[in-house]
C-alpha cells in the first residue's frame, strides 16, 4: 500500500510552475506507460494553456486548486477547486483562469 499527499504535490508543483519559464509543471503520481491507469498532478500559472491536443483516452480532470477552463471546439467547461471535469473524446485544451493544479486521470487501453 502506498500513500501520498496531494496537498503537498500541489504546493510543490505550483512552486515549480511559478519558477519555470513555461508556467507549468507536472508529476505522474500513479501509473505510467506500463499501466492502464495514469494519474498526473499538473500545475499551471494564471494564463498558461496546455495547447490543443488529441484525447488521451478515457480521462478526467479533478481541480485540486484554483480555476481552469477545458475547451473543445465551441464548448467550454469551467472548473474550480473540487470540480471533476470529464475530458471530451475530441481535441481539447486546458487553460488556467488563475494559478491552478489539477489531477489528470487517464485510462489508456491498448
Amino acid at each position: 500500500m502506498q500513500k501520498l499527499s496531494l496537498d503537498a504535490q500541489v504546493r510543490d508543483q505550483l512552486k515549480r510552475a511559478a519558477a519555470g519559464s513555461t508556467g507549468r509543471s507536472a508529476d505522474t503520481v500513479y501509473g505510467g506507460h506500463e499501466h492502464v491507469l495514469r494519474q498526473t498532478v499538473i500545475a499551471l500559472t494564471e494564463g498558461t494553456t496546455l495547447a490543443e491536443h488529441e484525447s488521451p483516452g478515457e480521462a478526467t480532470v479533478l481541480v485540486l486548486h484554483g480555476r481552469v477552463r477545458l475547451l473543445s471546439g465551441e464548448d467550454a467547461w469551467d472548473g474550480m477547486t473540487g470540480d471533476l471535469l470529464i475530458v471530451p473524446d475530441a481535441r481539447h485544451s486546458l487553460e488556467a483562469v488563475e494559478d491552478a493544479a489539477v489531477l489528470l486521470t487517464v485510462a489508456k487501453l491498448g
